[in-house]
């Protein structure tokens, strides 16, 4: 009796000391953020027709997140609200819609670590619920920060990481409610918006294996994304969805590493299968850009996207940069891979870029492109109907930090189009300006507190 009193203090010895243990190297952080935007808009993402007034208005984005952080679990939660200011009354609203309702949540996942914390140079965890994915350069795979709702996924994804590796595969299976029979899914969302930035199709599912190594200042990886979209049959021109999907596999290499004062960056990725529309499917990007560091402050670069487009008999070759972050590659004012069309001729976009960042408290940068059809586009009623150039942009940044916490950013942009970009069968945007502006304020403050 003596001996089992004593393995039952032992333990109750050995718990209360497990429990401190956890207790005491257990961490939440609460993280906030207002981010208010005001944008004038004389020809964003499409030019305006001639005599079109331009737009002037002021968006927010109000989160907070909190992360906790234990023995072997993390548990992650982001309240976001993103909306036009004014576009409820100042008082108690009873008639706002759905369609106007910007209060979400963002983010609600957990990451469970399978393997033991005494392993050091390798683990093996699962992350499941809403959250961000992101990839490399955020080209293909980004969670579009630039936009006030961004974007999250609802997914789980198994990571096994060791040294300079890592390896991550993913998955997700969307339904629009819990239904009683059929998996048959609905991908046209409620409201005034598309499902994706590229004004496509929400996915059905998605898989996914990510492969990547660090180098000594960059990373390679390979991808191989698989997604799948709801068939459909078209009744009295109403799409009606159906059981089944259509498949599309997107597979490549990206590669980003520093050599010297030299920096390279470049992938390549090829798409096939059919896409959300059922039409087969052979398509590619190709991208290259070299940048050179003149200082620590100040570097330059020049660089090539290439996106194929057009269509070979009943195959497009149209391709779809999945789920990245356009914004960053394809010009400040989203003409290309947006929510505003541009056609099915894929894309040509000769760049330069410029960065002069002083200090950590402020910087500049000055891009320059020329964007063109991959694929003749023909223009209605013109003596030479076939053309590729849909003009210029140039994209003047700066941003200043007032402190780790407050940041204030601006920048104008100004593009200078073609009639080919106005035609039919591109923006299609009749009597259009010869020049499109846009001009952002933003005021970003992220506060934030560790409790440990």
């Amino acid at each position: 009796m003596y001996t089992k009193k004593l393995c039952m203090k032992a333990i109750a010895a050995l718990l209360s000391a497990i429990a401190i243990h956890q207790t005491s190297t257990a961490q939440l952080t609460v993280a906030a953020q207002l981010r208010t935007r005001t944008e004038l808009r004389d020809g964003q993402g499409a030019p305006l027709p001639e005599n079109a007034p331009a737009a002037l208005f002021t968006s927010q984005r109000t989160r907070l997140g909190l992360l906790y952080n234990t023995y072997r679990i993390k548990l992650g939660l982001t309240i976001q609200d993103a909306r036009v200011w004014g576009q409820d009354v100042s008082t108690i609203n009873k008639t706002t819609t759905a369609d106007n309702n910007g209060l979400m949540l963002h983010e609600a996942w957990a990451e469970i670590l399978l393997t033991d914390t005494t392993l050091k140079d390798q683990s093996l965890s699962f992350k499941v619920g809403r959250q961000e994915l992101v990839y490399d350069d955020q080209r293909l795979i980004g969670n579009l920060d630039w936009l006030q709702q961004a974007r999250r996924h609802d997914a789980g994804v198994l990571k096994y990481e060791r040294n300079k590796w890592m390896l991550h595969a993913g998955v997700a299976f969307n339904q629009n409610k819990e239904n009683a029979s059929g998996t048959v899914y609905n991908p046209v969302p409620p409201g005034n918006y598309t499902a994706s930035t590229n004004g496509g199709a929400m996915y059905k599912s998605f898989e996914f294996l990510y492969a990547g190594r660090k180098l000594q200042k960059g990373n390679a990886s390979f991808l191989l994304f698989s997604d799948q979209f709801s068939k459909y049959h078209t009744d009295s021109s109403t799409k009606v969805y159906q059981a089944g999907t259509w498949s599309r596999l997107t597979t490549g290499f990206y590669f980003n590493n520093q050599y010297g004062k030299i920096g390279t960056t470049a992938s390549a990725y090829y798409q096939f299968g059919k896409n959300s529309n059922g039409q087969q499917l052979s398509a590619g990007l190709l991208s290259g850009f070299v940048q050179y560091y003149f200082t620590k402050s100040f570097s330059t670069g020049a660089g090539v996207d290439y996106t194929t487009g057009g269509s070979n008999g009943t195959t497009s070759n149209a391709f779809d940069p999945l789920y990245g972050t356009p914004h960053k590659f394809w010009g400040l004012m989203d003409y290309f891979y947006a929510a505003s069309p541009f056609g099915k001729g894929g894309l040509t976009d000769y760049y330069i870029k410029t960065k002069f960042k002083p200090s950590d408290k402020y910087w500049l940068t000055a891009d320059v492109h020329q964007f063109s059809s991959a694929a003749s586009v023909i223009v209605p009623g013109t003596p030479d109907n076939k053309k590729k150039s849909f003009g210029q942009e140039i994209d003047i940044t700066g941003t200043y930090n007032v402190t780790k916490q407050i940041s204030i950013e601006g920048g104008y942009s100004h593009f200078f189009s073609t009639t080919l970009l106005t035609s039919p069968n591109v923006k299609n945007v009749p009597n259009a300006k010869a020049g499109a502006n846009w001009a952002y304020v933003m005021i970003n403050i992220k506060p934030e507190f560790i409790f440990k």
